[in-house]
């Protein structure tokens, strides 16, 4: 959703590298480009022209002018005012959950937001945190819309209020509410009827709706991609509707991104979650920093971290990092780490997350790797043979074709999977000699005693985060759930006290 903001945004900081001291008149051009970057991301103009006034002030201080890297003190400065208008500095907000249950979360949007969708994977967050959910829908007027929410929830693993023809929107908040009560449910999640348009019936019954329910949290549903629209709605339904937070659907389309930065600030209500995927679990927290992070190119490490800590089967990995550790590297196994980087978010998902990557895009454009190539590669080994898949050396011309008529490629492509493969082979034997020192250098680096983001910016051509930065994600990473996650096999550490060598 950044990306043409990121782009702009990156160009303009590189001009700046290369100077050794700035002029009030070189902060004057880059406070008119960021302008126009903002802008043309459709940031709405009450909110540019008080960033930019914020911004020129701090810029045009004695402390930037004579700094000795002003170019980074520029971009510090910028991401403080990024942060500043998504939400400010602190813990993302989660929900208001009641000390005394049910806990009632009211949704609310225009219809064609992702409102019902988002209903489902929130109630899947929550089940995860191990409460019972039950949902209710309340859109009579869409077909199907009860249909729909009666499947999310069985994904999602929560209740769903039993559909009853006929009843007004009113009247079945009423029933879920006795429902919840006598029921012992944690928490009822109400999806209300939207519209096209905004218009007095909808907002009349939404308004009813709430005084019936009394939510701790009346969620508006905003689809990014809509721009200032969605601004405009958000401010609408906060004049009737006791607004308690935003979320924001379609946050991995190729929108401008303007919504996402202008409603906090136009609306002053906290942006609670981003809707990044069509599946079930594609619902993140918002968190300023980590968005202002990634409009400036510096990725999201934690998000990645936090992925991988859902993804992974820490068994699996296990026993992979044994194999690893023993110079061990079949097709097979290449074959589970490529379905791994897909439900993690597939090549594009998870480079966007590392600082510095987007540095690199060229090279990465120009090496042709796509999750299609990773489709196509795991098609490559799932139409071989068990023995092939082990001991790929045993492939001749004649199991090749084979290989690739099954799996729709041509014989190059398999050519090029299995000198792929090689490589990688070679590079897990080569760390594996010396009793595994290459493997504990690696573990020392991204997973022993903390990752170590500068080495990783490094690596990617970008830029290292500030001290205080680095400092705030370790302490991210620590807090989780069971402390600093360790990824074992590819790009990570080993767990603690695990050993491959022990007999």
């Amino acid at each position: 959703m950044f990306d043409a903001l990121t782009d702009r945004l990156t160009g303009v900081f590189d001009r700046l590298s290369g100077r050794g001291v700035l002029s009030e008149k070189d902060v004057a051009e880059v406070m008119r480009e960021i302008r126009v970057a903002l802008l043309e991301a459709d940031v709405a103009l009450p909110v540019v022209r008080d960033f930019i006034a914020k911004a020129t002030e701090a810029a045009t201080g004695e402390a930037v002018i004579r700094s000795v890297r002003p170019a980074d003190q520029v971009v510090k400065i910028t991401y403080d005012g990024l942060v500043e208008m998504l939400g400010g500095e602190g813990e993302a907000e989660g929900l208001n959950l009641s000390l005394n249950p049910p806990t009632v979360i009211l949704m609310a949007g225009l219809q064609g937001s992702g409102k019902t969708t988002t209903a489902g994977k929130l109630a899947l967050r929550l089940v995860k945190e191990r409460k019972k959910v039950l949902l209710a829908s309340l859109d009579t007027r869409r077909p199907a819309a009860m249909e729909q929410l009666g499947m999310l929830a069985e994904q999602a693993g929560a209740n769903f209020l039993p559909i009853v023809a006929g009843q007004a929107a009113p009247d079945i908040a009423r029933r879920a509410m006795q429902a919840a009560k006598l029921q012992g449910f944690d928490v009822l999640i109400l999806d209300t009827a939207g519209r096209t348009t905004i218009d007095e019936a909808m907002m009349a019954e939404a308004s009813e709706i709430a005084k019936i329910a009394t939510p701790s949290e009346t969620l508006l549903v905003a689809d990014a991609l809509t721009g200032q629209d969605a601004v405009r709605t958000a401010k609408a339904f906060h004049e009737r509707l006791p607004l308690t937070g935003l979320v924001l659907t379609r946050a991995d389309g190729d929108g401008r991104g303007g919504a996402a930065l202008s409603m906090r600030a136009v609306t002053g209500l906290p942006i609670k979650f981003l809707g990044v995927s069509e599946k079930i679990d594609g619902l993140d927290v918002f968190d300023a920093q980590r968005v202002a992070g990634r409009i400036l190119g510096r990725g999201d490490v934690v998000a990645l971290v936090e992925k991988a800590a859902q993804e992974l089967d820490m068994a699996q990995a296990e026993a992979t990092a044994r194999k690893l550790a023993k110079g061990q590297f079949d097709l097979d196994m290449m074959a589970d780490q490529l379905k791994q980087m897909k439900r993690m978010g597939g090549m594009e998902g998870m480079m966007g997350l590392l600082p510095g990557v987007r540095n690199m895009k060229k090279q990465i454009s120009e090496s042709g790797l796509t999750d299609k190539t990773f489709d196509r590669q795991v098609a490559i080994i799932s139409a071989m043979t068990k023995a092939e898949r082990k001991k790929p050396d045993i492939l001749a011309a004649s199991r090749k074709r084979r290989i690739a008529m099954g799996s729709g490629v041509d014989v190059a492509e398999v050519n090029r999977l299995l000198k792929q493969h090689r490589q990688m082979a070679d590079a897990f034997k080569s760390l594996s000699k010396n009793g595994g020192k290459g493997f504990g250098q690696m573990a020392k680096m991204l997973g022993g005693g903390g990752m170590d983001m500068s080495k990783i910016a490094q690596m990617a051509g970008g830029q290292a985060p500030t001290p205080e930065q680095l400092e705030e994600m370790q302490a991210k990473l620590k807090s989780m759930p069971g402390g600093l996650p360790k990824l074992p096999g590819l790009g990570g550490g080993l767990p603690p006290g695990f050993n491959p060598f022990k007999k």
